[in-house]
Parts: C-alpha cells; structure tokens; sequence
C-alpha cells in the first residue's frame, strides 16, 4: 500500500518521513498551541510533512487516579483549533466505537491505541468514518499479524491506513524495538516508528510507567536508516510536569536538532 493514499502526510516535493508529534495529551488551549507553534517552525524549516498529536482523552492509565483529560469536547475543539491556526493535519486516539463519529468531526486521523487494536467493531467504527486510520502495532503481536488489522480497515472501503509500531513486551518492565518488523510492515500499509513509546518502561511499581528519553535518537537514527515512512514522538516543554507520559517524552527544545540529524541521515539513505 502506498504513501499517497494517505493525503494529509503525502508531499509529493518531499523525499523525507513525515512526523507525527505533540504533547502525549491535551492538556489546555495555551499549551497545545505553544508546542504545536515549535513544532511547525521546525518541519516548515526541514520540509518535513507534519501532523499534530495530541490525545483528547487517555483512557488506558496505570491507576485511577491519573490523569485522563480536560473534557472530550474541549479537547477536541482545542485540537481543531491548532489545525486551523496551524493549517497542519491532527492525529488523535479513540477508546470506545462512540468515540470514531466524535473524534471525526474534529481531526484529519483517528487513532487506534496499541492495546485496542485487536477490537474489530472499534477499529472498523474508525475505517467507517472515512478518515485515515493509524493502527498502532500491539505489544504482543507480531509485525506479520497487522496484516489482519490492516485489512479490518481496507475491507471497509477505507484504503486510507497505516501502521505504528511502538515496540514489543520485553519481559514485564521492559520494551524493545525489532527492527525486522519495518520492512515486514510496510508490505501491508507505510509504517511509522513510535519512537517515544518504544522507549516506555511498564509496571512500574509505583503505578506510574517509567522511559528512557536519553535513547530517543538512537531509536530514531534506526528507524530512518530502516527505511520508516514516518516517526510519532511525543513532545512537551515541561516533560517533569506533564500529565501523561512525561517520563519518556522528548523534551521540546531538543526536537529541531534531533529532526535536523535524522533529515542528514535519510538524505544519505535516499543517496543509496
């Protein structure tokens, strides 16, 4: 399946990945704006093709009480808000089929979370709206199973899909990336890397999931060497104090270095 059924991340001037980034999730109207504005600085500057990220809800936390959102509607009007401002696409995660209809209202991909993706009725509420729908790879699956949840999606008239790994269970505590599932990926839908979550340490006893932010480009610099069609990092100004993932997110004023290598690089590559 190619890039270009997929028009919001499809510049056919741009021989880079494409990047979906933002803050793990909404957490306000200021904050999304301020990283969304860093953000489009620096993919406008590298020609990147760019998509803003952002979750309107989380629904898949550690403990009760962590924190799962500002208000679905809110959020969402907040996402729409930096895709107008912006003029860039936005990406963002359904939990429950109701979600599919609502999310499309508001942003240009529908997300399908890693945990979820082995929900036929969610993922086929999501292929049904239209959108393009980013189906994340589960941590217990392999790269060859996604050729089962692509097809959910295709088998709904919807050729607008792709795929996100973000890494595979090692042991109870740990991730690891296994690069041999990109090319095994990319046969079925373009495949991107989720170079944040890959980097997640789960179960942590505290309740709260622990990361390695210091090997995000080391992750990155792979994915791109592998020949990825896209990169999903999550991103903060204040990566201590947010409220969802701060523990493996890029902080934002790494972000136009790491981009700037990671383009040095597939330039090499394309050279090949």
């Amino acid at each position: 399946m190619k890039l270009e059924n997929i028009p919001q991340i499809h510049h056919a001037d741009s021989d880079n990945f494409f990047l979906l980034a933002g803050p793990c999730a909404i957490e306000g109207e200021e904050m999304a704006l301020r990283i969304a504005e860093k953000v489009v600085e620096i993919t406008d500057k590298l020609k990147i093709p760019y998509v803003f990220k952002g979750s309107f809800k989380k629904a898949n936390r550690s403990r009760i009480d962590s924190f799962t959102g500002i208000g679905d509607e809110k959020a969402l009007k907040i996402l729409r808000k930096v895709s107008e401002t912006f003029k860039v696409p936005t990406i963002t995660d359904i939990h429950e089929i109701s979600d599919a209809q609502l999310a499309a209202e508001y942003v240009d991909i529908l997300q399908i979370p890693a945990f979820l993706v082995r929900q036929t009725d969610l993922v086929v509420a999501a292929a049904e709206t239209g959108k393009t729908v980013n189906l994340k790879k589960g941590q217990f699956m392999s790269p060859e199973s996604m050729k089962h949840a692509v097809t959910k999606v295709t088998d709904c008239n919807n050729e607008q899909v792709m795929v996100t790994d973000r890494g595979t269970m090692f042991g109870y505590k740990d991730m690891i990336v296994d690069f041999r599932g990109i090319p095994t990926m990319r046969e079925f839908a373009p495949t991107v890397l989720d170079v944040t979550h890959s980097l997640q340490q789960p179960n942590q006893s505290s309740g709260v999931t622990g990361g390695r932010p210091d090997m995000i480009e080391t992750i990155a610099r792979a994915g791109v060497v592998n020949n990825v069609d896209g990169l999903f990092i999550e991103t903060h100004f204040d990566p201590a104090n947010a409220k969802s993932d701060g523990a493996n997110m890029l902080d934002l004023k790494y972000l136009e270095q790491l981009m700037t290598n990671l383009v040095a690089i597939r330039q090499t590559i394309n050279s090949f």
